[in-house]
């Protein structure tokens, strides 16, 4: 058996152990993780029912989903995705997916108005999430690097796009550079949580910065 094969096993019988995994399974999302996003928008009211988000690094959707859940009823909020990867889920036209790699993405691109051209829609975002991550090396140093510089550009998107009062959340893992980044959406931010939801596994580095009314 090869590694690769291996690690598929493992993670298999894992996830079929896992009450996120299989709770996002049983009601349709596309992944765990939507059950962070959830925890994080009850404790801090981040997405408003005719909010407009930015979801960054939402493949394969199930943020997106949760998105459209606090949305839909209204009929007055929207949505844009921004993936390197394929959505594997499709949605309404009041969310719209941009395939690409976010340093190639001109950010005049992402505003509301730009990207879904619908009349109506607004110049600047209510909400920017950044579950972004990045490929791994396994050299825990290298990916807390590379974890950092997503991070670091997702806040000089939300810096960019996201409304005055708007809210901020961003995966970040643990390292060396997370103080000077907590300080830095301090800088964008009146207030700034650090917040480890309940769906995050043991093992795993992730944290989340939450950035509340931007300056």
């Amino acid at each position: 058996m090869t590694k690769q094969q291996s690690d598929s096993k493992t993670k298999g019988r894992y996830e079929r152990h896992d009450p996120y995994y299989r709770a996002a399974k049983k009601q349709g999302f596309m992944a765990r993780s939507i059950f962070k996003l959830e925890e994080i928008d009850k404790d801090f009211s981040l997405i408003k029912s005719d909010s407009w988000v930015l979801d960054l690094g939402c493949s394969p959707g199930s943020w997106l989903q949760y998105v459209d859940t606090r949305i839909a009823p209204s009929k007055h909020g929207g949505a844009v995705g921004v993936d390197v990867l394929p959505l594997k889920v499709s949605f309404a036209p009041y969310i719209h997916f941009i395939h690409a790699n976010i340093f190639d993405v001109e950010i005049s691109s992402l505003t509301p108005r730009a990207a879904l051209n619908m009349p109506g829609t607004p110049l600047f975002f209510d909400v920017v999430l950044s579950d972004m991550a990045p490929n791994t090396s396994g050299i825990k140093s290298v990916d807390q690097d590379r974890s950092m510089a997503l991070c670091e550009h997702a806040l000089a998107i939300a810096e960019q796009i996201l409304r005055p009062g708007g809210n901020f959340c961003v995966k970040v893992l643990e390292g060396g550079g997370m103080q000077a980044f907590v300080k830095e959406c301090r800088r964008v931010f009146f207030d700034v949580k650090i917040r480890r939801p309940k769906g995050t596994r043991a093992a795993s580095m992730e944290t989340y910065v939450v950035g509340l009314k931007k300056k």
